[in-house]
C-alpha cells in the first residue's frame, strides 16, 4: 500500500475510535462563532491525527481545522478535518466523518474519509482509483439532471450572506431531489461511489474537500468551480458530479448567479 495512504488510514481509524467513544457522552461544546461549534471530540481527534502524521512525516506541513497543525517548507501538505459534521455529532445525529487529504506541490495525491458509525472507509491515491472498504467504486451513470439525486450544504455562520438557498430551490425543482446531510466530506464520497450524482457548496475549506475531491476524480467524476475551471483547494465554490450531468449543473448555477446579479456566487 502507498505509505502515505497507509498512515492516513491508521490515523483516520484512530481518530474515528475517539469520536465513537465520545459520541454517546454528554457533549462539551465551545463556540468559534455565533453557532460555529467545537467539541472536545474535535480536539482529541485532531491531536491524535497530527501526532501520528508528525511521527511518520515530521517535515510535512499540516493544515488542520482546529489549528493543531503547522506550516513548513515541505512540498507535502496534509489537510485534516478531525470531525466533519460537528453539528450533527453534537446533536446525536450519526452523520460525521474524519477526512484526511495530502497534496504534493499543489496536487492531491492521497485521501481518506472514514465514517466511524458505519465503518465505511473511503480511500484514494492519485492514478490508482477510488475505493470503499477496499472495493473499487465509480461515479454513477445517470445522464440527466432531472433524474439525478444531488447533495449540498449550508453554513453555520454568515447564513444571510450565503446565496445557497437560491441554488437549493432551483436544483430541487430541476433534479430528482437534493439532500443536505451536514458533512461535505461524506457528500463528496457519496458522489464518488454513485449514491449522489452531483454536489455543490460554497465557502468550503481545504480540510473539507481535499480527500473528497481526489475521491471523486479517481472514481471518474468531475470537480470544478462554477465557471468550469478546475477546482483548487481554497476556491470559494465547488461543483462535483459524475461528469454526465456536470454541464447541466453548471448551466443552472450560471443562470442563478446571473439572476442574482453577481458573476460569482460569493462576495
Amino acid at each position: 500500500m502507498n505509505p502515505f495512504l497507509e498512515v492516513a488510514i491508521d490515523a483516520a481509524r484512530e481518530a474515528g475510535g475517539i469520536l465513537l467513544a465520545e459520541f454517546d457522552r454528554p457533549v462539551k461544546i465551545s463556540y468559534k462563532g455565533e453557532v460555529d461549534i467545537v467539541t472536545q471530540a474535535d480536539r482529541r481527534s485532531e491531536q491524535a491525527i497530527v501526532k501520528r502524521l508528525r511521527t511518520h512525516f515530521p517535515k510535512h506541513a499540516i493544515v488542520a481545522e482546529e489549528g493543531g497543525g503547522g506550516e513548513t517548507d515541505s512540498l507535502f501538505r496534509w489537510h485534516v478535518d478531525p470531525l466533519d459534521g460537528t453539528t450533527n455529532f453534537a446533536h446525536g445525529y450519526p452523520c460525521f466523518a474524519v477526512s484526511i487529504g495530502l497534496e504534493e506541490a499543489g496536487e492531491l495525491v492521497a485521501g481518506v474519509i472514514y465514517q466511524p458509525v458505519s465503518g465505511e472507509l473511503f480511500t484514494a491515491t492519485k492514478g490508482e482509483g477510488a475505493y470503499l472498504n477496499q472495493e473499487k467504486v465509480h461515479v454513477s451513470a445517470i445522464e440527466k439532471l432531472a433524474a439525478s439525486l444531488l447533495g449540498t450544504g449550508f453554513p453555520s455562520v454568515k447564513r444571510v450572506q450565503n446565496p445557497n438557498i437560491h441554488y437549493y430551490w432551483d436544483f430541487s425543482l430541476r433534479s430528482h431531489g437534493v439532500r443536505r446531510d451536514g458533512s461535505a466530506a461524506l457528500d463528496l464520497a457519496a458522489v464518488a461511489c454513485g449514491r449522489f450524482d452531483g454536489f455543490w457548496e460554497f465557502g468550503l475549506h481545504s480540510w473539507d474537500t481535499a480527500a473528497g475531491v481526489l475521491l471523486v476524480r479517481e472514481a471518474g467524476g468531475t470537480v470544478t468551480r462554477f465557471d468550469g475551471q478546475p477546482y483548487q483547494l481554497g476556491d470559494r465554490e465547488l461543483l462535483a458530479s459524475n461528469g454526465h450531468v456536470h454541464a447541466e449543473m453548471q448551466s443552472v448555477a450560471s443562470g442563478i448567479a446571473e439572476r442574482l446579479g453577481t458573476r460569482t456566487p460569493l462576495p
